[in-house]
């Protein structure tokens, strides 16, 4: 057996290729960023070629560099960007019309339809999920009525449907895999998390063929080889897990009532519920953690769909700070927020609100106000929304929080990780390891190909840094108010 893991992090902006030892410590990491696409307001998009060819320059680079032949990795384990939606054809391996990408919003009249005709309590009560276009099924349907004779296609039996995983592992195998795992087919709002299958009402509520479906498999399994021409031979792919499923496996969050946060271009929190689909009665989700030895794995889950990409805008787009390390000193910098609040809901607020026609405001501004309370109202932004999710988690799962794990790159930001702690009264413990997603499906994949023997191996996830809450109840009371009014101003009723 090889002495090395291979995890592919499959992001939404970047990619990763991360190697990992027997203790499953980092051995080596490449990375690379790809084009996003934005041609129309609210549409996202992306090339699914720059996703698959990103990914294996950067393995390619990575193996070459640390002069590793195929024969020294047991296996491959895949995280990924979830609900993207690719459509290819079957035959070719051609994608019929650009990837929507999780954060498009071009669907929500669909969705609002869907809420009128009385459809979102039988959505819910069989996906877990709320009615959004966060999911893949308005965008499988809006491809299937937007692109020149893709519905005939698909009917046909011509075209595959996939999430990122399905995409990828399609291309490393040359074709002769089409499979997802539970945790990202819990993700398209076409699959019954209970049953566990795909729902023959849902497909035709969306008129989307069975036959464009990826098979389900367990998350962890040894699914088959990678192409030798890829990698110079044969790898075994021996796991799949959803980015933020996977790092809540690889933040060791194993059991009930466990919970992580990825700081990332969105916040994705994660309650571990174990094998109970806890339906979530305050705006959460219920998705599959994972499937692993025969036992399904459910979580709570609150989305917040811009945190990391509200600093990337003050840089980009407001050219007020340079780099994302600026934003710290700046926010430090001052002695408070002078009253400023910054939603920003660029593409709708997801939980618990779930309301995709909100617009990204700024309230509260002065004479006063300066470039850097701007700054410092985003940072404090992401914490103020990770606190609605959990308040919400809170109330569904009936426990109180004691800690929160923490990982993602905008954990590096000491500012914001302290106000989270302030925030939420509780302490926020920044994990060592910078990898969590791709740690996360190293060990699901180490599993399946007998690298690792155990699921809590306990090496691996690092050390940690904890910030223990310093602000008193009424300042965290006062300030956490000016939030939720100003979210009233922002959203669309």
């Amino acid at each position: 057996m090889g002495a090395f893991l291979l995890s592919f992090d499959l992001g939404t902006s970047s990619e990763r290729a991360v190697l990992f030892d027997r203790r499953l410590n980092v051995a080596g990491i490449e990375q690379s960023e790809f084009p996003q696409h934005y041609p129309l307001p609210g549409h996202v998009e992306q090339n699914p070629e720059d996703i698959w060819e990103t990914q294996l320059r950067i393995t390619r680079k990575l193996l070459r560099e640390r002069n590793l032949p195929a024969k020294d990795i047991a296996g491959i384990g895949i995280s990924n960007q979830r609900e993207t939606a690719i459509v290819w054809d079957r035959r070719s391996g051609k994608p019929v019309y650009p990837a929507i990408v999780w954060q498009d919003k071009r669907t929500s009249g669909l969705c609002e339809k869907l809420k009128a005709d009385g459809l979102s309590g039988n959505i819910k009560s069989k996906t877990g999920l709320v009615i959004d276009a966060y999911f893949s099924a308005t965008k499988i349907h809006w491809i299937l009525e937007n692109v020149p004779g893709a519905r005939e296609r698909a009917e046909g039996g011509e075209l595959c449907f996939g999430t990122v995983d399905s995409w990828i592992l399609w291309k490393l195998t040359g074709g002769k895999l089409h499979i997802t795992d539970f945790s990202n087919a819990s993700r398209t709002m076409l699959y019954n998390i209970h049953e566990l299958k795909w729902d023959r009402e849902l497909l035709e509520i969306f008129n989307i063929p069975a036959s464009m479906l990826p098979e389900v498999r367990p998350s962890s399994e040894c699914y088959g080889e990678t192409l030798p021409e890829w990698f110079g031979g044969a790898i075994p792919v021996c796991g799949i897990a959803g980015d933020q499923q996977a790092a809540l496996f690889g933040q060791d969050c194993l059991d009930a009532g466990t919970a992580k946060n990825t700081y990332g271009t969105g916040c994705f929190v994660l309650m571990n519920t174990g094998r109970e689909a806890k339906i979530s009665r305050h705006g959460l989700l219920t998705t599959i953690a994972w499937g692993i030895g025969g036992t399904v794995t459910y979580a709570l889950e609150g989305s917040v769909f811009v945190a990391g990409a509200a600093v990337r805008w003050l840089r980009d787009n407001l050219h007020i700070i340079k780099t994302a390390a600026d934003s710290e000193a700046a926010a430090a910098s001052l002695k408070d927020n002078g009253g400023v609040y910054f939603v920003p809901a660029f593409s709708g607020l997801g939980a618990p609100y779930w309301d995709m026609d909100a617009r990204g405001t700024l309230s509260g501004l002065t004479q006063g106000s300066t470039a850097k309370h701007i700054v410092r109202a985003a940072l404090e932004s992401i914490a103020y929304q990770c606190r609605d999710v959990l308040d919400a988690m809170e109330r569904d799962s009936g426990v109180g929080l004691t800690a929160l794990n923490a990982d993602g790159g905008a954990t590096e930001n000491d500012f914001l990780m302290q106000f989270q702690a302030d925030l939420l009264n509780c302490p926020v413990r920044r994990t060592s390891v910078r990898e969590s997603t791709a740690l996360g499906a190293a060990r699901i994949a180490g599993l399946a190909c007998g690298f690792r023997t155990s699921r809590d191996t306990g090496t691996g996830s690092g050390k940690f840094t904890c910030f223990h809450p310093k602000m008193g109840e009424a300042e965290r009371e006062r300030l956490y108010a000016g939030w939720l009014r100003a979210v009233k101003r922002a959203r669309s009723s």
